[in-house]
């Protein structure tokens, strides 16, 4: 007798990551200036804690790479939504730039583990380093450019992260295999 099929977190995971991003994005983008709130919602509940369900789903099907990115990018989300809530008090730009960059150096130690995954995980976590140095360095200095660049590239990883995932759960609902070249963060 099989065991039932499991379902793989690692599209909640990356959908949380991606509805999250591109609406961040879109205010540091400069896009949009008024109704930033609303993604101190969607940091705690889907980009945080989506990410930490997926990344406990992950842990226990023996998946490193996928534990260790949705742990830390969920924890990512909770940390912007109790810092941006004012919890830990006032935080300085500097020290927002900080944490971006060292964001920023942890995406790219992981974006080498993406080499022999599929395209869409290798040009997401590609995105994403740059997007975290462009809003470290932005937030650091006082660029406004930098800042905007940053959400502008922030909006393509959201795109990136989105197509990974989703095309994952399309696959999966028609019975076939994911068109970005096979099974993601395995």
């Amino acid at each position: 007798m099989s065991s039932p099929k499991k379902a793989n977190p690692a599209p909640l995971g990356l959908s949380g990551f991606a509805l999250t991003t591109l609406v961040l994005s879109i205010y540091n983008a400069g896009l949009l200036s008024t109704g930033s709130n609303v993604v101190l919602g969607l940091a705690a509940f889907y980009g945080g804690l989506a990410q930490l369900v997926a990344a406990i789903l992950e842990y226990r099907e023996g998946n490193t790479f996928g534990y260790v990115a949705f742990f830390t990018y969920g924890a990512f989300w909770e940390w912007f939504f109790l810092t941006v809530s004012g919890v830990f008090g006032p935080v300085s730009a500097t020290g927002i730039g900080i944490a971006l960059v060292a964001f920023g150096i942890f995406t790219l130690v992981m974006w080498f583990g993406t080499f022999k995954a599929n395209v869409g995980l290798f040009v997401t976590f590609l995105l994403l380093w740059i997007t975290f140095f462009l809003l470290g360095v932005g937030a650091m200095i006082g660029s406004a450019t930098l800042s905007h660049a940053g959400g502008y590239l922030g909006i393509l990883t959201a795109i990136a992260a989105w197509y990974t995932g989703l095309s994952i759960v399309v696959a999966d609902s028609l019975g076939a295999k994911a068109p970005v070249g096979g099974p993601i963060l395995k």
